[in-house]
C-alpha cells in the first residue's frame, strides 16, 4: 500500500479513536446538560447534544430534516476526501494529513448522529460574557484539517504563479 494511504489511515484512525473515546468518557462521567469547571471562568467540561452543525447552526429540536442534511453532507465530504486521496499524483504529506483530520472528524461526528441523532459536544471555552459554542475532538480536527488543506492549496498556488 502506498505511503499516503498508510498516513491517511493512521491519522484518521487516531482522530476517530480520540474523538469517540473522549465522548464515551464524557457521556459516562458528566450528566447531560451539566458542566464541570476545569479552569474556573475560562473552561468547563460539559455534556450537551448538538443536533445542528458547527457553532450550533440549525441546532433545533423542532425540525428533523437537519439530521438527513448533515448525514448526506458527511457522506459527500467523505466520498470527496477518499477520491482526492486516491487520485493524488504526488505524495503531499501535509495535504494528506489535513484530509485525514477532516475525514476522521467527519466520521466521528457521523457516528454520534447515527447513535444519538445529535453530536456530543463537551469542550466549553468562555471568558466573562463571551462564550464560544461547545465543541469536541472531531470538530477541532475538522477545523485544523481545513486550515492545513487551505494553507497547502494556498502555498501550492503561490509556488506555481
Amino acid at each position: 500500500m502506498k505511503a499516503r494511504y498508510w498516513m491517511f489511515s493512521l491519522v484518521a484512525l487516531i482522530v476517530l479513536l480520540l474523538d469517540q473515546g473522549t465522548k464515551w468518557l464524557v457521556v459516562r462521567s458528566v450528566p447531560t446538560w451539566k458542566s464541570i469547571p476545569v479552569i474556573p471562568g475560562c473552561f468547563d467540561l460539559v455534556n450537551i447534544r448538538n443536533r445542528g452543525a458547527a457553532f450550533g447552526f440549525l441546532n433545533r429540536s423542532d425540525i428533523e430534516w437537519q439530521f438527513w442534511l448533515f448525514l448526506a453532507a458527511t457522506l459527500v465530504a467523505v466520498a470527496a476526501i477518499l477520491w482526492l486521496v486516491h487520485t493524488m499524483k504526488e505524495h503531499a504529506p501535509s495535504f494528506v494529513v489535513g484530509l485525514a483530520l477532516i475525514f476522521g472528524g467527519a466520521i466521528g461526528n457521523a457516528i454520534d448522529r447515527l447513535r444519538f441523532r445529535a453530536v456530543v459536544d463537551f469542550l466549553d471555552v468562555y471568558w466573562k460574557d463571551w462564550h464560544w459554542p461547545a465543541f469536541n475532538v472531531a470538530d477541532a480536527a475538522i477545523c485544523v484539517g481545513a486550515m492545513v488543506v487551505f494553507f497547502f492549496i494556498s502555498l501550492g498556488r503561490k509556488k506555481s504563479d
